[in-house]
């Protein structure tokens, strides 16, 4: 599985050192590079990445304030000069925090603290436990949405159908936010109109899923990762 990885930094030198310290890895990949906050946040609006290098001392928006803005942030590993402002990131829950110059001695040990955090977010994310729920407001209703009894998400204009065994609720929500709310549990972007809860899963073949009795198509775009995916289940099953 390919690591996908932003770099934040106002300075060249900086982004090319650990673009080079990455280079060293065969599994991570270097999805973008950025000069400020401001552009990193235009980049996420339409790429999904899994970890950022991000500087603290940025342009116009600092790295802290720019990662405060982040609703659904992926894993964060913190690049500075500075000492000052360790304290504070940790409370952000970030990976580590990289003084530079950065070593490559250290950027490894920062590098497996990534691949140790993220093991253990999916062993915890295997399985949805039966208490896990979200809240989002339908017309004038909060509902309560658990997410082990969500089949699969459909989306249409700024809304989205949430398909709850038997019910139906229509959310005002696009659909990638609603995949980065749910990135942390075992949901698939499997169209650019449908998730699945990938539990739910009852047969396949190369151009439909069936998610309980709904037959959910498999988007060309997708179906790398889609089939990555079924090869798993059925590999489960043997």
């Amino acid at each position: 599985m390919t690591t996908k990885c932003l770099i934040v930094d106002d300075e060249p030198l900086a982004i090319k050192l650990i673009e080079n310290h990455l280079s060293k890895f065969k599994t991570f990949q270097v999805a973008g590079t950025c000069d400020s906050g401001i552009e990193a946040f235009e980049f996420l609006k339409t790429e999904q990445v899994d970890l950022i290098f991000l500087d603290i001392n940025l342009p116009e928006l600092s790295g802290l304030d720019f990662l405060k803005s982040l609703e659904n942030p992926p894993k964060i590993i913190l690049t500075t000069a500075y000492r000052e402002y360790a304290a504070e990131s940790y409370e952000l829950d970030v990976v580590d925090y990289l003084l530079k110059p950065i070593t490559f001695k250290r950027f490894l040990k920062a590098i497996d603290r990534f691949s140790s955090k993220l093991k253990t977010n999916n062993d915890e994310t295997t399985n949805l436990n039966s208490s896990e729920y979200i809240i989002l407001k339908s017309g004038n209703d909060h509902i309560k949405i658990v997410l082990s009894e969500v089949l699969f998400v459909e989306s249409f204009k700024d809304y989205i159908d949430i398909q709850v065994n038997e019910t139906k609720y229509t959310v005002k929500y696009k659909i990638g936010d609603f995949e980065k709310r749910l990135n942390k549990h075992p949901f698939r972007r499997v169209h650019k109109s449908y998730i699945v809860n990938e539990g739910r899963i009852t047969s396949f073949n190369r151009n439909h899923l069936m998610v309980d009795k709904f037959e959910i198509p498999i988007g060309i775009s997708y179906k790398s990762e889609v089939f990555k995916l079924l090869d798993r289940i059925k590999s489960k099953s043997q």
